[in-house]
């Protein structure tokens, strides 16, 4: 399939100049580069601005309960792991609700592969301060500025025991695309921090505030080092774009012996045509 098939047809309803709208470009061309088809993808989607980018992929999708994306998403590859599942969340939804299943979707290790939009803030409910808002600011929700210190996911994710650990920007579509196929490709839990503006709620994270500190991590850079990693995460005033750190594990499909050899689909035996079921929700 090509980029554009990919399209549902669904009019998006973002901000314009919301991130969301490259982060949507970056997974279609992703998709289409790597020769996917959408019957063959499954797009897992949280609650937020991040969760309405089911409704615009032409691929199978889940729209889940808030924050519990990642349990939805290990159910689907654990039913059928020949199956590409995407997970699409945002920094309140991933990192609020969802982060106890964050933290176990690393440690088993699932082929899965998670973008989180980080926009430093609840978008979708105008506006109010998230886990990764930066100590100070004034919100909806902290009139008087946040007082609580802002988590660092990527060094959550790495202390965590992560194998993938990347981060991405809305800003630089190509590039984010690159790492969403390398996400993709990546045979295990490949989790990708996205810096994603919100122009409508999230003023101070604007296009100007990351132009001014992002870099690329250029083929010098050694991601299979965990102190390089570390140095990277906790850096001040820059921000590194790419792969921050990449090492193999094994993958939790692989070591399970009831799906090892096949998939739990394949092996329940006869298929249940629900097809006159669901005539009666029309």
């Amino acid at each position: 399939m090509k980029a554009m098939e990919f399209n549902s047809g669904k009019i998006p309803v973002w901000c314009p100049g919301c991130g969301n709208f490259a982060i949507w470009n970056a997974i279609k061309g992703a998709l289409a580069d790597l020769e996917l088809n959408g019957k063959d993808v499954v797009n897992v989607s949280g609650i937020g601005c991040s969760g309405k980018m089911l409704n615009h992929l032409r691929t199978y999708g889940f729209h889940t309960l808030h924050g519990r994306t990642l349990p939805v998403a290990t159910g689907v590859k654990l039913s059928n792991h020949k199956l590409t599942v995407i997970v699409n969340g945002g920094d309140g939804d991933g990192y609020g609700m969802g982060a106890g299943h964050f933290i176990h979707a690393i440690r088993r290790n699932l082929d899965i592969t998670y973008l989180v939009h980080d926009n430093h803030i609840y978008g979708l409910t105008t506006g109010q301060a998230s886990p990764t808002t930066d100590k100070g600011l004034k919100s909806k929700s902290t009139p008087s500025g946040v007082i609580d210190e802002p988590l660092n996911p990527l060094a959550v994710a790495l202390n965590a025991g992560a194998a993938f650990v990347a981060r991405g920007y809305s800003g630089e579509v190509e590039h984010l695309k690159e790492l969403i196929k390398e996400g993709i490709n990546f045979k295990g839990f490949a989790y990708i921090d996205i810096l994603q503006p919100c122009v409508t709620f999230g003023k101070k994270y604007s296009y100007e505030y990351y132009d001014e500190r992002i870099y690329k991590l250029d083929e010098s850079y050694d991601c299979t080092s965990f102190e390089n990693a570390l140095k990277k995460v906790w850096e001040k005033d820059k921000i590194a774009l790419g792969i921050i750190y990449k090492i193999q594990k094994d993958e939790y499909t692989s070591l399970h012996p009831q799906i090892k050899e096949k998939t739990l689909l394949e092996t329940t035996g006869k298929i249940r045509d629900i097809s006159e079921e669901l005539q009666s929700f029309k």
